[in-house]
């Protein structure tokens, strides 16, 4: 599996006037999956360390698998369709009766939230990371954007004089 997929974590959120901006990649590449408002709330808020009071959806997901002795053992973004992501969770079992793989259709988005909160690794399939256009520049400058200061009144008042 080495040479097939590429590891990838989260580099950003940021929130667009449909849903949310995920930015995915590693040092030499970043690419954007689009998410509903909902998804990207909660992959920020899982990045964030927020603590929520009752659980989400995607909280309860993890709850019935450790419910049920599954844990994730990898996320793969698998596939991508006219701008449309596909991915695969992988689940691992294990009982009285042996050990088992168990391999899930999933949007790439909840797939994401469960492997942030899980700890476990994304991957992205090197079909897909040679496929998708490298968006690292608009990140950086995005980020860059939103580090910079506003004027304060007190500069503001200076460019009049």
């Amino acid at each position: 599996m080495k040479h097939d997929v590429v590891p990838v974590i989260v580099k950003g959120v940021m929130p667009t006037s449909n849903g949310c901006a995920v930015f995915l990649g590693d040092d030499a590449k970043t690419f954007v999956i689009y998410v509903d408002h909902s998804v990207g709330n909660a992959i920020q808020m899982t990045l964030d360390g927020i603590k929520k009071e009752r659980p989400l959806t995607h909280d309860l997901i993890g709850h019935i698998l450790t419910g049920l002795g599954a844990t994730i053992d990898h996320v793969v973004i698998n596939d991508v369709k006219e701008g449309t992501f596909f991915a695969r969770i992988l689940l691992r079992m294990e009982n009285e009766l042996g050990k088992k793989i168990v391999e899930l259709d999933a949007r790439p988005s909840d797939s994401t939230v469960l492997a942030l909160q899980h700890r476990r690794p994304l991957f992205v399939a090197k079909k897909v990371y040679d496929s998708v256009e490298d968006m690292t520049e608009i990140l950086e400058r995005v980020l860059r954007q939103q580090n910079e200061e506003p004027p304060s009144a007190e500069d503001e008042d200076e460019d009049d004089k």
